[in-house]
């Protein structure tokens, strides 16, 4: 059995759709969530399916206590599903990890650049599409190898809202899918 740790601090609906994704996966298992943030919505999400949450901060993520209950958890893979804490090199040195984007890397990428954000950078330099990328993690932002980028058309009159939602579906779409062949060696 390969084992998942999502890491997320909002409100939970990628991590939600990974864990319904693998909740009777017959080799893939979502162990655990971490969260950062104690009223987070991923922690109601997580608890629906009955998978644990690990509830964190950013001091705790130095730690090797932290590291050592990866390690017993036996995380094969650690997504990062709207986590906002940089990760640091002692872990993403310890686990593959990999991350959701909401925008074509390396456009839009980099400290600060994430939800919201990202939408109305798109939007205001009137770029013709927009998309999501999936990427390895390092210890910089958003700057790992990528694995996968799926796209979308801006349209006239597109609100950041309008965006966000194009960008969702897109990463309920394709992100369990690509965690699902990286962990089976297919892609």
């Amino acid at each position: 059995m390969k084992n998942i740790v999502i890491f997320a601090s909002g409100s939970g609906s990628n991590a939600e759709n990974i864990i319904s994704y693998f909740e009777h996966h017959e080799s893939i298992n979502v162990v655990a969530v971490v969260c950062n943030k104690p009223n987070a919505g991923v922690i109601d999400r997580a608890n629906k399916y009955a998978v644990p949450v690990i509830m964190t901060n950013k001091g705790d993520l130095q730690s090797a206590a932290f590291i050592n209950k990866l390690k017993e958890l036996e995380v094969d893979l650690i997504v990062l599903a709207g986590f906002l804490l940089l990760i640091p090199e002692s872990i993403t040195q310890a686990f593959k990890m990999v991350n959701v984007h909401p925008s074509l890397l390396p456009k839009y990428g980099g400290k600060g650049m994430y939800g919201h954000f990202v939408h109305e950078a798109v939007i205001k330099a009137k770029e013709k599409e927009s998309g999501i990328t999936i990427h390895e993690v390092n210890a910089e932002y958003d700057k790992g190898k990528i694995l996968f980028q799926a796209s979308c058309i801006l349209e006239e009159g597109d609100t950041p809202e309008a965006l966000a939602q194009k960008i969702h579906t897109l990463e309920h779409a394709h992100f369990p899918k690509v965690i699902e062949k990286l962990l089976l060696n297919q892609q």
